[in-house]
């Protein structure tokens, strides 16, 4: 009798309980289509030289005269053997190095085709690379006195 008036509460009491109701899918979203891009026109840029050439620009400054606008050899005996010697394309790079302070000539040809000459000066300290007195190492590492 226990066994029947437990199968009775359990069967009134599971008519109590709401049954979970199964959410509905939304509909997949419509498929989409892709636009193609708009692409910019291209316009020829004045900025590169057509044979790719570009005019060095050439530093001026007081101290210079006997480096600014020399070939190499000129260079090489006033400062001798440098510590590098980097060619790039038509430029090329040497460098001086002393106790005291880096010294980089920048050698660039003044039209196509033309042999390269020194066209910029860069100076500093060997120890930290801060900027030196450009002069003051010109005549440090400088062979002519």
């Amino acid at each position: 009798m226990r066994l029947i008036a437990a199968l009775l509460v359990t069967a009134a009491l599971s008519a109590c309980v709401s049954t979970p109701r199964v959410p509905t899918q939304a509909p997949p979203p419509p498929p989409r289509t892709v636009e193609p891009r708009a692409v910019p026109p291209t316009t020829p840029t004045a900025s590169r030289p057509a044979a790719g050439y570009r005019v060095p620009q050439i530093m001026e400054g007081p101290g210079l005269g006997g480096i600014i606008r020399e070939n190499a050899p000129v260079l090489l005996s006033r400062f001798g053997t440098p510590r590098l010697d980097t060619p790039e394309g038509d430029m090329r790079k040497l460098q001086w190095r002393s106790d005291a302070c880096v010294l980089d000539i920048y050698l660039y040809p003044l039209a196509p085709g033309a042999e390269p000459v020194a066209t910029w000066v860069e100076s500093r300290r060997a120890s930290d690379g801060a900027e030196v007195d450009r002069l003051a190492c010109i005549q440090a590492l400088s062979r002519r006195q």
